[in-house]
Order: C-alpha cells, then sequence, then structure tokens
C-alpha cells in the first residue's frame, strides 16, 4: 500500500473517486457534489481558510488501485480550548480492511502532531457541522443532502483505533400525512393569537442581507452556551444563503420577531439527494438543466429541518412552535412533501430534543461524533 498526499487535479479528483468505488453497489449511497467536495478544500471558497488549514491524503493497493482517502484540518478559531488543542479529520473512506484503515488514521494524525494538536476529533468537516459531520451507526438509509453516510464496519474502523464517543447526533422525523401533532398545533395557534408583539417573515433572497443579519444574531446568541462556540460572521451566513439558492424554498426559512428584534428562526431545505442521486455527482451543465427539469415535477417528498434557534431572551414562550407550523403548513398545502427530516441535534441540547419529542418525531439515525485523545 501506498499513500499520496492530494497535490495536483489529477490527485483532487482521485480523492472523489475513492467514495464512488467504495459505494458502487450500495443503493443507498447518494454520491455527493463534486463540486460540494472540491469547494471544502478550495481556500477561495471555503473562509475557513482564512484561520485554518487542510491537507487530503489518498491510498493505493500495490496494483495502483484506489482503497481509501482521509482529510486532516485545524480550524484555529476552536483549535485552544483549555488545555486541548484540537483538530480534525474527515472525508474518510477505505475498503475493509483495518491495516488500510490504520495507515490513513496514522498518517492524519501525524499532520495534526506537527501542529500540536492532542485532540483528533472525527470525521467532521472543514466547515460548520451542518455538512458531512459525524459517522453513521444507526439507520443506514438514503441520506438528505449534507449528510453523512458511510458503511457499517467504518465503526469498528474508529474504535479499534482508539477513538471514543465525543458526542451522539440524533436524526429524528414524521410524517405529513400522518397528521401533525394536536398539541403542537394547539400551542402554535394559541401562541400566535394570545402573545403580543409576534410577527412571523418568511426568506426574502431579494433581502438576503437582512435575514442575514438576523440569522447572524440569533445563531451566535443560541449557541453561545455551547463548549468551544465561535460566533459565525455575516460574511459566512451570506456565502450559506447565496449558496443554498439554486436549492431552497423560502417559505421553508421563517424568522419570528419579539417587538421587531431577531428571535427565532428555523431552516429547512428541500432534499435535493432525491434528483443529485441521479447525478453521481457530476453537476455539468445537462445535469444543471436535468434538475431544474426534475425539481418542477416535483419529485421531491422530503424536506431537512438543517437548523432552528431561539435567542435566549425568547426561549421557553414557543416561538419554535409558530415558525415551524408556518413552514409545515405550507409544505402540506403547496408541496408532494411527507417526511420531515429533523437533522441533527446532539445529546446535549436537551432543549431541541424536547421540541422533536413536541413534534411527535421518532428517531430515524444515529451519527457519532468521535474523540481521540493524544499523548
Amino acid at each position: 500500500m501506498q499513500i499520496f498526499k492530494v497535490v495536483d487535479s489529477k490527485g483532487a479528483n482521485e480523492f472523489l473517486e475513492v467514495a464512488r468505488k467504495i459505494y458502487a453497489d450500495d443503493k443507498e449511497w447518494v454520491c455527493p457534489l463534486d463540486t460540494d467536495i472540491k469547494g471544502v478544500f478550495d481556500p477561495k471558497k471555503n473562509t475557513f481558510y482564512n484561520h485554518g488549514e487542510a491537507e487530503r491524503w489518498i491510498l493505493k493497493d500495490g496494483n495502483g488501485s484506489l482503497i481509501g482517502r482521509v482529510a486532516a484540518f485545524i480550524n484555529e478559531k476552536k483549535a485552544n480550548y483549555g488545555d486541548k488543542r484540537i483538530g480534525g479529520i474527515g472525508f474518510f473512506e477505505c475498503i475493509e480492511d483495518y491495516n488500510a484503515a490504520k495507515l490513513l488514521f496514522d498518517t492524519a494524525k501525524e499532520w495534526l502532531k506537527e501542529r500540536k494538536v492532542n485532540c483528533v476529533d472525527g470525521p467532521i468537516n472543514f466547515g460548520e457541522n451542518d455538512q458531512y459531520w459525524g459517522l453513521l451507526v444507526e439507520g443506514f438509509t438514503a441520506p438528505s443532502y449534507g449528510m453523512a453516510y458511510n458503511t457499517p464496519y467504518y465503526q469498528g474502523f474508529f474504535e479499534k483505533y482508539g477513538f471514543k464517543t465525543k458526542m451522539e447526533q440524533m436524526t429524528n422525523k414524521f410524517y405529513l400525512k400522518e397528521g401533525l401533532s394536536p398539541r403542537f398545533i394547539k400551542i402554535a395557534e394559541y401562541i400566535q393569537k394570545r402573545k403580543p408583539g409576534i410577527t412571523t417573515e418568511a426568506f426574502d433572497p431579494k433581502r438576503i442581507d437582512k435575514y442575514a443579519e438576523d440569522f447572524m444574531a440569533i445563531y451566535n446568541a443560541a449557541w453561545a452556551e455551547f463548549e468551544n462556540f465561535t460566533p459565525i460572521k455575516k460574511d459566512y451566513v451570506l456565502e450559506t444563503f447565496n449558496k443554498m439558492k439554486p436549492v431552497l424554498e423560502p417559505n421553508l426559512i421563517q424568522f419570528a420577531y419579539v417587538n421587531g428584534e431577531p428571535a427565532s428562526f428555523v431552516l429547512s431545505l428541500p432534499d435535493v439527494n432525491q434528483i443529485f442521486k441521479k447525478f453521481n455527482g457530476k453537476l455539468n451543465l445537462i445535469n444543471k438543466l436535468r434538475f431544474l427539469s426534475l425539481k418542477r415535477k416535483n419529485i421531491i417528498d422530503r424536506v431537512r429541518v438543517v437548523v432552528m434557534g431561539t435567542h435566549p431572551k425568547f426561549q421557553g414562550i414557543g416561538l419554535e412552535s409558530i415558525i415551524t407550523y408556518k413552514s409545515f403548513l405550507f409544505v402540506i398545502e403547496n408541496t408532494p412533501v411527507n417526511e420531515v427530516e429533523l437533522s441533527w441535534v446532539g445529546d446535549f441540547n436537551d432543549k431541541m430534543i424536547a421540541i422533536h419529542k413536541g413534534l411527535g418525531a421518532v428517531p430515524s439515525k444515529k451519527h457519532i461524533t468521535y474523540r481521540l485523545e493524544l499523548n
């Protein structure tokens, strides 16, 4: 076996090709768009390079065939926490051979140790945690857009190498055709009628700057209490919204305000993986036209609730119920969507877990973010 650092476009393309080889016979896997994965490792497109660095490797067998890949990265904004210096690995793929997996892990670990890292988290993304985050350990069904998918035997590789569970990430789901929880509807309608000063707005792409500001204000306040949190900046939010433009439905992004002050939001996306599955990662001109045609045919029957947040000043009054209710009513009345995926919520987030239960959702997938302590 030989391991090679990705140093040119040929290596970058081979890095992508590894996944297509690993999952060639897996009917559930949806190949991520090549442009999305390349974008993670493009300093011109990924703002995390402003305060971090990343490296990729591919693994070949004695015949020169691709058999694995891995990436390692360090985000200096989040690297230092107490006596810990944290780095990450991700985009791991490997044939069912522990020795091959170990060589990939060893290579990434040594690169991180050179940067004085003493804790390795993985598999994670060189970006925010709404995409490509965690190892799938339960619910090996077709992934929604941005959700990590892998073969079941990867769990054994990580745990044999010494990775320990840092957190569990739960994905829950419910079906709109079964009806929304009566209690949920009652709460949403009561709050909207009886609480003065509450208004809601759907995302308007023409006012993207305003909603980027509001999203940032709510998000940074809501997540400030969590370990090693780093506030997001407006440029990053704008970048994210602009990336989503081709796939978003404005009515699935709802904001709540209390006396005009940004208070809560929910961001959901149609599961475009149901279309992208047909493209094998290639978004060329022909597939872009196919995407528009297929999208118009309303073949998407699942939405993913990507993230919800409420400013601490306004938690506990049920704003989440109002804005999710508005989103779901739009879906019921205007789309063929049935399945709603709530992904993902960490095992540490009791408030969000309670919201999922209140919606009547049931468990569908579990991912694990692992941590490896280095001596």
